[in-house]
């Protein structure tokens, strides 16, 4: 029991900021805009608040100064998908290109920030956020050995976002407004929903959930920053595609992938995959190529928003 209850610990490592990241995703095509640039906002997201705990940790405590820096990540990665927006969707741009344009700008500029101010690219800091025991719920049999024991409070903040995503997108006005301008943005338009609006508030919404990923995805596995995020951008992407744009389906992806990074980054704490002698190179190489096999054989049948990457034209009908 004990190498299960590791994998499931290292599994919710790995797969909340995956299934965060991957929700943002989510509001964004399904208002009907492409972000690519998750690569780029999880790397804005994390560069800024890591940045701000390696400046207050001496002077705050461990949870605040973590809720504090996911809010900071969540204003950052606004921030930086704004640009995304308003190149998609005022100027009417390639939005494969604009996204493709912030994942090349975020890692340069983290670095050269980072220099500027350190005179090194990689910025420290204390892992003082750990959860040792959550009162009352890590006595629970079986279950508080898996998620309330050497937990983080991100984990929590990751279902959470789940649920409130679910709500939003279907049991709100909102959500159908948002649905409605992914799906035929001139029906919305017709009858009074504002097409261009909803479209900015899908991107920063990505914007907001791809800064926090970011931050959820140094903090457990690091303890400095060094201006990547692994590829964990492009992997959400498959996994809003394997989950098929919907939110528990994208939770299922993001274990999947989160349980695949995990055999690939911890085999050596699981025995028996760490008593057959394979190459630690052929471990690092599963997540991506169950992303492959994934992607070609549930892509085909992906039901994607019908007007995602298509610029409107309110004047075209």
């Amino acid at each position: 029991m004990q190498t299960v209850y590791f994998l499931v610990q290292q599994m919710m490592y790995f797969s909340i900021p995956l299934l965060i990241v991957a929700l943002g995703a989510m509001f964004s095509e399904r208002s009907g805009v492409i972000n690519v640039g998750l690569e780029g906002t999880m790397i804005i997201g994390a560069f800024s608040s890591i940045l701000f705990i390696n400046m207050f940790q001496d002077k705050l405590p461990g949870q605040p100064i973590l809720l504090i820096a996911i809010i900071i990540a969540a204003l950052s990665g606004i921030l930086i998908s704004l640009l995304h927006a308003f190149a998609s969707i005022n100027m009417k741009a390639d939005q494969i290109i604009s996204g493709t344009a912030i994942n090349m700008f975020a890692p340069a500029f983290a670095i050269y920030v980072a220099r500027m101010i350190r005179t090194v690219q990689q910025i420290p800091f204390i892992n003082q956020f750990r959860i040792k025991k959550v009162p009352v719920f890590g006595d629970i049999p079986y279950i508080g050995d898996m998620f309330f024991k050497n937990a983080y409070i991100t984990t929590y903040i990751g279902f959470a976002i789940l649920l409130v995503s679910w709500v939003v997108l279907y049991k709100t006005k909102f959500g159908l407004q948002l649905r409605s301008c992914g799906e035929h943005p001139q029906a919305a338009d017709s009858v009074g929903i504002n097409v261009y609006k909803m479209r900015y508030i899908g991107v920063a919404i990505s914007g907001a959930l791809g800064g926090i990923g970011g931050l959820v995805f140094v903090i457990p596995t690091s303890t400095n920053f060094n201006a990547t995020v692994a590829g964990y951008g492009f992997l959400a992407l498959a996994v809003l595609i394997f989950g098929q744009w919907k939110p528990f389906r994208i939770m299922f992806a993001a274990f999947f992938f989160g349980l695949m990074k995990t055999i690939a980054s911890a085999y050596s704490g699981i025995p028996f995959l760490a008593a057959v002698e394979i190459p630690s190179e052929i471990y690092k190489m599963i997540p991506y190529i169950a992303t492959l096999i994934v992607l070609a054989f549930t892509s085909r049948n992906s039901q994607a928003p019908k007007a995602e990457g298509i610029p409107y034209d309110k004047g075209s009908r």
